[in-house]
């Protein structure tokens, strides 16, 4: 497996340098996100550190298992750490309210593998290779020869399996097999994680299936699969936020489909756009770019303000516009 000496080497050596630490996540946190940043944590804790571990937002409720000890917890001002580190988020934009919080600072520590990534640390380490930041976590706590408690095995895997598409992505690596392998040799619960993450969706999530079924859309000669969810569709499904991580995948999977797109209302003129690609001529990074977001080569979203039929008008457009460079 190979290893990133010079950056790891800085990191731990900071680590080292530090008592008090602050690990924070993206909003809206997926499981990469919340595997990193709770296996870390753990890490930290284990080595006689004092750690917090903030998000914005809570822990969606499939990932809660890993959490039972709530150290997932929102941002509260008036703190003061000798180390923040932010794990999975692209951008500093992307911590939400916890960046308000963590002003208070020594060093901020980057540790991400989003192309898209802006360098806003002190130190960055940013390896666009790597198909999860739960691996460079891995990576990590390997190299400082930290031990691999259960806890921190099962939050390590739920952060590779579920952004690597339980390991069927394309972007999934020889080296990430041997990652899991390792994380379950030293103690992961891979029937756990499985039946938690992948085999127990709560009935709204379901409810918000049947309504994505009923109302996706085809086009450009079905290459294209799209569809909106509004607020009013959470209210009707009894359904939150965290319930549509992943949906976008059931309209990915159709066999013509090269690029799906869910549109998702936050304010009547402000719309949340996930991208998936499944070629690799395709690039739904540069595509979100174009509004102000990013993310990897095949997974992508932005935040995008105006009219919710001219957001989707401009998306499709450009979308079209990839698909058919891709074939000239």
């Amino acid at each position: 497996m190979k290893a990133h000496p010079k950056i790891i080497d800085r990191i731990l050596e900071a680590i080292r340098n530090c008592q008090t630490f602050c690990v924070v996540g993206h909003i809206r946190p997926d499981g990469d996100c919340i595997g990193s940043q709770l296996g870390l944590t753990l890490a930290l804790l284990h080595q006689g550190k004092k750690a917090v571990c903030w998000n914005q937002d809570p822990i969606p409720h499939k990932l809660a298992f890993l959490d039972p000890s709530k150290l997932v917890r929102p941002p509260e001002e008036g703190w003061r750490f000798d180390c923040v580190i932010a794990t999975d988020s692209a951008s500093f934009e992307r911590l939400g309210a916890v960046g308000d919080c963590v002003k208070e600072r020594g060093l901020l520590i980057n540790i991400d593998h989003h192309e898209s990534n802006t360098r806003y640390g002190d130190i960055n380490w940013v390896s666009g290779q790597e198909p999860s930041t739960g691996e460079l976590i891995f990576y990590l706590l390997r190299a400082a020869n930290w031990p691999f408690t259960p806890a921190i095995c099962d939050c390590l895997f739920t952060a590779v399996s579920t952004d690597t598409g339980s390991f069927q992505y394309p972007n999934t690596r020889p080296a990430t097999y041997h990652v899991a392998a390792e994380l379950v040799r030293q103690g992961a619960n891979l029937a756990k994680i499985c039946d938690e993450v992948y085999q127990s969706y709560p009935l709204p999530r379901v409810r918000l299936l049947k309504l994505l079924y009923n109302k996706f859309r085809l086009t450009h000669e079905n290459q294209i699969a799209y569809f909106w969810l509004k607020k009013s569709d959470f209210a009707r499904a009894g359904a939150d936020m965290s319930d549509s991580e992943g949906l976008i995948d059931h309209i990915r999977d159709i066999e013509p489909v090269i690029v799906a797109c869910v549109f998702e209302e936050i304010e009547p003129e402000l719309t949340r756009i996930s991208l998936r690609s499944k070629s690799d001529r395709v690039s739904v990074n540069e595509i979100a770019s174009q509004f102000g977001g990013g993310g990897h080569q095949a997974a992508a979203g932005a935040r995008i303000q105006g009219r919710p039929l001219s957001v989707q008008r401009q998306v499709i457009a450009a979308i079209k516009k990839a698909l058919n460079s891709k074939h000239s």
